[in-house]
């Protein structure tokens, strides 16, 4: 992944909106992002795109995440959370 996406990536990840997802998605981030390959590195992007309660509710699992958005990365953030991720 060029460095300018990573790093628009990373202070997205860092700036979601909630404490909550900053540190949830920012600590993902922190592990992961420069591991992902650019095409999961797109669907990371589209994930924090979407909003923000959305976000929380899909990857601690209180809400069913949308087929479309449920793929390899949300997986992945999925288990970072319950398995990873500071309590919150």
């Amino acid at each position: 992944m060029d460095q300018d996406r990573l790093k628009r990536q990373m202070f997205r990840a860092h700036h979601m909106g909630s404490n909550e997802n900053d540190i949830l998605f920012g600590g993902f981030a922190v592990k992961y992002l420069e591991t992902l390959t650019s095409e999961q590195a797109e669907r990371f992007e589209s994930l924090i795109a979407e909003n923000d309660s959305d976000l929380f509710n899909w990857v601690t699992g209180k809400e069913e995440v949308p087929a479309h958005l449920d793929h390899d990365v949300m997986a992945m953030m999925k288990k970072f959370v319950k398995s990873e991720a500071a309590p919150i």
